[in-house]
């Protein structure tokens, strides 16, 4: 049972790196022979319309939109222009 704790001479030190380094450099070769795959839909749910139907939503009374519109910074005509994933770091 050579498995065991027992303590290393430097000789059994030196072994131990030198098959830690061969672990090391070998995974790190096959690791750069894998090609990246760069999906850019992952995670992403696909739906047959881009919008969907509110439901159970109340009608805000039109001061609502008047005082939404003024509170936003960028809009264009009926359209708010927000910048997406800005939040993001």
């Amino acid at each position: 049972m050579d498995f065991l704790w027992h303590l290393v001479n430097e000789e059994e030190k030196e072994k131990i790196k030198k098959e830690a380094k061969q672990i090391m450099d070998n995974f790190a070769k096959a690791l750069s022979e894998v090609e990246k795959q760069e999906n850019k839909e992952a995670g992403l749910v696909k739906r047959d319309k881009n919008t969907r139907e509110e439901k159970g939503i109340e009608k805000q009374p039109d001061s609502f939109r008047k005082i939404f519109f003024e509170n936003a910074p960028n809009k264009e005509d009926n359209w708010i222009k927000a910048e997406k994933g800005s939040w993001k770091q």
